[in-house]
């Protein structure tokens, strides 16, 4: 695996709040509440190197030069997992724009499947992040990354909770210029003679979609 733009976290924070995540007694609602502070903390590393402008501001005290972000960022939750991320990003960056991408996976072939895609005619933004809490097989962050570059985005990047080493390889190969910032990398997928059925990052954390809103 090229691991050359995959960042995982090494952040104490993030991984005190994974274990959380992870633990299957975990309700909903504590559930939702951790992926909106975990997508802050993530998104907050993700955002490092975004550009500055200088500005001059007028403190109490005096005249000083301060900083402004010289570029326009996008959020691109895949619907549905992705909606617990946004919030905690948004509030953060009040001034990104929001679009979603709907894609669920299908159960028999594992591939993705856009049933929703209600982008702009073309990009207004410099920065595009990708919010989807897993990265399993890959299938539905490759389409999604399809769709933005037709869209004619050039600056994307992803950013997750949970990845699985087939996921992070089928993204880096399809998309190699597209960072993945994540909370950490699991073992593998799940596959036959696993409790769970094939193509869920193991150990994991279920279904994020069915923990989250409760529909398990």
């Amino acid at each position: 695996m090229d691991d050359s733009l995959v960042f995982p976290s090494q952040h104490p924070l993030v991984k005190h709040k994974l274990t959380l995540l992870r633990n299957a007694r975990t309700e909903p609602k504590k559930f939702r509440e951790l992926v909106r502070e975990l997508s802050i903390l993530l998104a907050y590393e993700a955002t490092a190197d975004l550009a500055l402008r200088d500005i001059t501001v007028q403190t109490p005290l005096a005249q000083t030069t301060g900083h402004q972000l010289a570029e326009k960022i996008g959020l691109v939750p895949v619907l549905r997992a992705g909606l617990g991320m946004v919030e905690g990003i948004w509030e953060m960056m009040p001034s990104a724009e929001v679009w979603h991408i709907g894609l669920y996976r299908d159960e028999h072939t594992l591939k993705p499947v856009t049933y929703y895609n209600k982008l702009p005619v073309e990009p207004r933004v410099s920065v595009v992040l990708v919010l989807d809490p897993m990265l399993a097989t890959g299938g539905s962050a490759v389409a999604t990354v399809d769709i933005l570059k037709q869209w004619g985005a050039r600056r994307i990047k992803y950013v997750g909770l949970i990845g699985a080493p087939e996921g992070i390889t089928r993204l880096r190969a399809a998309h190699p210029d597209v960072p993945i910032h994540i909370g950490v990398v699991d073992e593998r997928l799940s596959r036959e003679g696993d409790p769970w059925p094939a193509g869920y990052i193991m150990p994991g954390l279920g279904d994020a979609g069915d923990r989250q809103f409760g529909t398990g």
